[in-house]
């Protein structure tokens, strides 16, 4: 998996677990709390949802992999400083992704029991507490991976300009903007950052070795 084509796949496979995880528990999780009772009787939503909840150990063991190759493209010449921002900010996105997942079963338990009073307020808790997860832990924590690793980028000039100015804006976009599905904006990024990867690893490696 050091090799930069092998590193740009896991990136893309990685990108697509995640959006797909992302979408799924967008469209499966009512934003309106008065939607208890629909989401309740409605197995389909409960099932799309636990598909979403397959994928994300998978979408975290691809993302950590995607982490190590992009620290195998920068090399040992990384800034210190954003290099623990880099990986402070993918450990703990990663951790909110499998906290939200631990949030997500627990929904899914509570429409599992009857409809008390009691249970359909565990329930609001529950779903309030899964897409608050997604929208405010998840993307500021991407936003911080998003902002080290490209300025670490930038600072190397191994990224090109478009994928300094794309990376800035997402980070500002994770950072500030509060509106759903604003998160698929980082899978987007992540997928961008792999395919330049994928494209431009070979010459990269041996510029690298060259230069060395």
């Amino acid at each position: 998996m050091r090799t930069p084509r092998a590193a740009g796949v896991v990136g893309v496979i990685s990108a697509l677990l995640l959006a797909a995880v992302m979408v799924l528990v967008r469209s499966t999780v009512p934003a309106d709390p008065s939607g208890a009772g629909s989401w309740v009787t409605d197995s389909s939503r409960r099932d799309a949802l636990r598909v979403a909840l397959d994928l994300v150990p998978f979408a975290g063991i691809f993302f950590l992999w995607f982490m190590g190759a992009a620290r195998d493209y920068f090399g040992k010449a990384e800034d210190k400083f954003f290099a623990t921002l880099f990986l402070g900010g993918g450990l703990l996105f990663v951790a909110m992704l499998f906290a939200l997942s631990a949030a997500a079963y627990g929904l899914l338990s509570s429409a599992d029991t009857s409809q008390t009073s009691s249970q359909l307020h565990l329930w609001q808790y529950g779903r309030q507490l899964t897409l608050t997860l997604l929208s405010s832990y998840c993307t500021r924590m991407a936003a911080v991976l998003t902002l080290s690793t490209t300025t670490i980028g930038h600072g190397l000039g191994v990224f090109p300009r478009w994928l300094v100015r794309l990376g800035y804006l997402v980070a500002l976009v994770l950072l500030f903007v509060h509106i759903d599905w604003s998160e698929l904006v980082f899978p987007f990024w992540v997928l961008a950052v792999s395919g330049y990867i994928f494209l431009t690893g070979p010459n990269h490696r041996r510029a690298r070795t060259s230069s060395s």
